[in-house]
């Protein structure tokens, strides 16, 4: 029987599996996709989330490789936030996108013995008292796992959390935004650009491509589901820039939406939710993927005592009292951040 099986290998799930094979815990990770998926939903890495990596001496290779920003956007006021003045290292957010961020911890996974099961989906979750089970369907058929306990750090539409019967109440989706990564023959000087028409943010990714995102009066009521095109996209930043930037070659167009919703509890019995499987939201100021690296590391430590007997299992209670209220924030901030950009 595994310690752990760990549902998702984004992000959250791999530092939380590789926290737990830092101190020996054996953990099983899957995956449902076959691949990592090219496209970064996340660009952004905060602080906080750059000091718990030096806690463990692997913010190095994130520091080189991405683009610090001193600067950041509230809500797309005119007035941005000032890094510079935070009691850090690591006065700004990181620009890398999260593929990058996925491949790093990914290796340091592997460093520590751990593993993926690549295109290994999760059926559905069961528990009892002595533990929990995972029925997968690999490319092989289907098969069980059983372990002391299971995290869901998989996603949004999370198998464990429906599986597991814990509520996700919120609010549908009644804002969308478009989304798109092109190549700008003139980029504009400024980080963002705001007017009665709408507004977007431009950020330089380190391969020569641009990160726009925004919103437009136009945009805002077509649903997230809507393929976005080419010509939508230049047509949006022309409506409120009056240019496209000589926008060229796109690699990824997508719709993002308001909706917010979080888990009733990140904790039912042996299963354990973290990261956008506990909750989602719009993604205003990169915040999503940095409270899930930090539910991550909040959960490991005391998941990995439990498993090893130092603690009794009450200390896993701590999670959701300590995790939940942050979420609650996140959601409260970024609606409140929606509202700022629609108006």
């Amino acid at each position: 029987m595994n310690d752990v099986v760990v549902v998702g290998a984004g992000p959250v799930g791999l530092l939380l599996a590789a926290e737990l094979r830092l101190v020996g815990v054996d953990v099983t990770v899957i995956e449902r996709a076959a691949a990592r998926s090219p496209h970064s939903k996340a660009l952004t890495l905060h602080p906080r989330s750059l000091e718990v990596l030096a806690m463990r001496g692997l913010a190095g290779p994130f520091v080189r490789e991405g683009v610090p920003m001193p600067t950041g956007h509230y809500g797309g006021l005119p007035v941005r936030l000032d890094f510079s003045v935070l009691d850090t290292r690591f006065p700004y957010t990181l620009v890398l996108p999260q593929l990058r961020t996925e491949q790093l911890l990914e290796e340091r996974l592997r460093e520590l013995g751990g593993e993926i099961r690549w295109e290994h989906r999760a059926l559905r979750v069961r528990q009892d008292a002595d533990g929990a089970e995972v029925d997968v369907a690999g490319p092989d058929g289907t098969y069980t796992l059983r372990a002391a306990w299971v995290v869901g750090c998989d996603g949004a539409g999370s198998t464990v959390r429906s599986s597991a019967g814990i509520d996700f109440p919120g609010t549908r989706a009644t804002t969308t935004g478009f989304l798109g990564d092109v190549v700008l023959d003139a980029p504009p000087s400024a980080p963002s650009v705001d007017n009665e028409h709408g507004g977007f943010l431009v950020v330089p990714l380190a391969d020569g491509h641009h990160r726009i995102a925004g919103t437009t009066g136009e945009s805002l009521a077509i649903p997230a589901d809507q393929p976005l095109t080419f010509d939508e996209l230049r047509g949006y930043v022309r409506q409120v820039a009056g240019t496209d930037f000589g926008m060229r070659a796109p690699r990824w167009l997508s719709r993002f939406g308001n909706a917010s919703r979080q888990a009733a509890r990140y904790r039912d019995g042996r299963i354990l939710l973290a990261g956008d499987a506990a909750h989602m939201h719009m993604p205003m100021g990169g915040q999503g993927l940095n409270v899930g690296l930090q539910d991550a590391f909040n959960l490991a430590w005391k998941l990995a005592a439990v498993c090893q007997g130092r603690v009794p299992e009450g200390l896993l209670d701590t999670y959701h009292a300590e995790r939940h209220p942050v979420g609650a924030a996140l959601l409260e901030n970024t609606q409140a951040q929606t509202m700022l950009g629609a108006t």
